[in-house]
């Protein structure tokens, strides 16, 4: 079963963007890394997901996406095409992942990360 394991925040300015969620929420934001910069947005003890702000490619400028964990993300990119979903950017390599961008059917930008 995929399950939400983050969020990703795109914006152009995402420096203002890691303030406002530092200064009204309380999220601890890190230090760039490949862009992206991870917020933690609370203890482990109390249900709840963290993720990153980033500045937005041309394709996703500004919003949301989640980021679902898959066990297999060839066979969850090849099953989310057969059902309707169009690719935004292919199976990227990473450290420690594998990361991949869709827009479901309906329109909702989607991640799908597999963990080495």
């Amino acid at each position: 079963m995929g399950r939400v394991v983050l969020f990703e925040l795109s914006s152009q300015d995402p420096e203002r963007a890691a303030n406002f969620y530092s200064s009204v929420f309380g999220w601890k934001i890190a230090e760039p890394n490949w862009g992206y910069q991870s917020a933690t947005t609370g203890n482990d003890d109390k249900p709840g997901i963290n993720g990153g702000i980033s500045k937005g490619p041309s394709d996703f400028p500004h919003g949301t996406r989640i980021q679902i964990e898959v066990e297999n993300i060839d066979e969850a990119i090849k099953n989310s095409i057969a059902l309707g979903a169009q690719v935004v950017r292919g199976k990227m390599e990473f450290d420690h992942f594998y990361l991949a961008y869709l827009v479901d059917p309906v329109g909702n930008g989607i991640g799908l990360i597999q963990n080495k």
